[in-house]
Parts: C-alpha cells; sequence; structure tokens
C-alpha cells in the first residue's frame, strides 16, 4: 500500500524536483492541488492533515504556518525552507553527518532539510571535528560558488535576463541564514565565515574550506574523511590528483551524489578540503527524498540519481 504525500510549494524549483524523483514509485502517491486551489486555506489544511508525509517547499514564514496547521500526530514532515534547521525538537536530515543519525531520522516526524551549502560544509568538517583534527574553537572560513537555481524562481530568471552576470558574490553583512546550522552540525564555538557567490550555470557547485596546521594533517584528514564515509552510498572521498582545475559545467548532469576532495601542500600542512555535489540534489531535493526513504523505512536511495 502506497504512502501519500503532499508537497506544499509543488510549483517550485525544489518542489518540482522532488516530483520529479518520485514520478513512478509505487511506495508513494502524491497528493495535489489544482491550480485554483493552491491557495484556498481550507484545501490546503486538509492535504496538510490527510498527508502521511508533507514535504515544506515553502519561504520560512510559510513553513512555520504550515506545521502549525497540522492538527495530528501522524503527519511526518520534512522541511525544505531554513525555518526549522536549529529549532529545538527537530531531527536534522543529514544522515551521513554522524553515528546514529539515520535512526535519528528514521524515528522523527519532523526532520529539517539540510540547506545546500552547510551539506557540503559539514560533509568536509564535521567528521574532522569529531576525530579532533579540527578544534572545536577553530576559527573556520568558507568559499563556496552555486549554480543560479539554488536562488530559486527570483534568481532563475534575472541570472537568464542578465547573461552579463558572470560572478555574484553576496551574503556581504556578514549574517547570512546558513551560518547557525553550520556552527551548530559541526560543533564549532565559533560561527564560521561564510563566502557564498553564485555563477552562470543552472546547476552544480563548489564548496571550499581552507585548512593551516603546524604539523603535517593531510594525511589524517583524509583518513578520518575515508573511514566516516565508508561504505556511504552517496558520498565519495578521493584524495586529490594531479588535477590543476576543478570546473563546473553548464552541461553538468543533476546527480543525488556528493563527492570531497583533499587537496594538500607538500609538506600536508596546509589544506583546502573541497565538497562538490548538485545544490538541486544532495543540497535540497535530492536529501529531501533521502529523508522520506529512511522516514518511510524504505531503501535509502530509492529513486535517487546516483
Amino acid at each position: 500500500m502506497s504512502q501519500t504525500v503532499f508537497i506544499d510549494g509543488a510549483a517550485g524549483t525544489t518542489g518540482l524536483e522532488i516530483a520529479g524523483r518520485l514520478a513512478g514509485r509505487a511506495e508513494f502517491s502524491l497528493l495535489t492541488l489544482e491550480e485554483a486551489r493552491r491557495k484556498d486555506a481550507d484545501a490546503r489544511r486538509a492535504a496538510l492533515n490527510d498527508a502521511d508525509f508533507v514535504i515544506l517547499c515553502l519561504p520560512d514564514a510559510a513553513a512555520i504556518e504550515a506545521v502549525g496547521l497540522i492538527a495530528n500526530d501522524r503527519t511526518k514532515v520534512i522541511d525544505a525552507s531554513t525555518a526549522h534547521r536549529v529549532a529545538p525538537g527537530w531531527t536534522y536530515g543529514f544522515p551521513e553527518l554522524g553515528a546514529g543519525q539515520r535512526e535519528a531520522i528514521a524515528a522523527s516526524t519532523r526532520v529539517s532539510n539540510p540547506g545546500c551549502y552547510p551539506t557540503g560544509f559539514l560533509a568536509l568538517v564535521a567528521p574532522l571535528v569529531a576525530a579532533g583534527i579540527i578544534a572545536k574553537d577553530a576559527r573556520l572560513s568558507i568559499n563556496a560558488v552555486s549554480g543560479y537555481s539554488g536562488g530559486g524562481k527570483e534568481l532563475i530568471a534575472r541570472f537568464e535576463a542578465e547573461p552579463d552576470i558572470g560572478f555574484r558574490s553576496y551574503g556581504l553583512s556578514l549574517a547570512h541564514k546558513h551560518v547557525p546550522e553550520m556552527q551548530q552540525g559541526a560543533g564549532l564555538a565559533h560561527p564560521p565565515l561564510f563566502a557564498p557567490a553564485v555563477v552562470p550555470v543552472y546547476r552544480g557547485m563548489l564548496v571550499e574550506v581552507p585548512l593551516s596546521f603546524d604539523a603535517p594533517t593531510a594525511d589524517a584528514a583524509y583518513d578520518a574523511l575515508s573511514a566516516h564515509y565508508a561504505g556511504s552510498p552517496l558520498v565519495r572521498v578521493r584524495c586529490a590528483g594531479d588535477e590543476t582545475e576543478l570546473l563546473l559545467c553548464k552541461d553538468d548532469a543533476a546527480t543525488d551524489a556528493m563527492e570531497l576532495m583533499v587537496y594538500a601542500s607538500a609538506d600536508g600542512r596546509q589544506l583546502r578540503l573541497v565538497a562538490r555535489l548538485d545544490n538541486l540534489g544532495k543540497g535540497a531535493s535530492g536529501a529531501c527524498v533521502q529523508n522520506l526513504n529512511i522516514m518511510a523505512g524504505l531503501p535509502e536511495t530509492a529513486g535517487l540519481r546516483l
């Protein structure tokens, strides 16, 4: 018997990608509202309460409102907004984050989907903090670039209407909404300095964390990451080869996997940790479906693009 899923905000970029991953899967059936009923408060409330699973692809305030409309203890919620990522009572939906995280997600009725940039940052940093390689009181920085689809319909329209944009740096107030989940998820004493940018490719992202140590640390960092993700179906770790550049290309295929790379100086004291992922895949919709599979007791990678 299939379980019902209602995607609130199904017309947005993330919602459409989630629906695409669920299409044709017999384990789930989508509850949908016709265009004329999407803004009907009663119809929306009914869908939120009738579904076995609700996936929220909404702005933060609307996501909080939607959760408040659920009047039963049966419906399980995955929130793709920022609203609940550091909120008490919500399970952080990054199964690979640490021991017991998958089990916590499976047992939860309220799961917050990670942000795309935090997914890359935490994949690189959290295991190294846990292993004692990065100190909890370290002051870290993140340099990252993403495809413009991560900004939703408004940014997509802007990039497609303004082809002269080659690089868009933002978050210049140093108060980006992703920082709290980065700090909390990694167990850091200080908020990291986050420098995000958008480039004129539709999808894909590179998240980089530069590190400097007094002693050679490259091998230990690589070994810790490799051990942490051993057997992971979606996260792959590799020691950098002799490549001289990393590229985001306009025709990069959609993927729900993530690649982690360790670049090091000859003496092993300076590192550039890099995560390469699809901002719409492991960074958003793919992660939602991964969490949905876990919560529904299904194979974790069902419907995903590996």
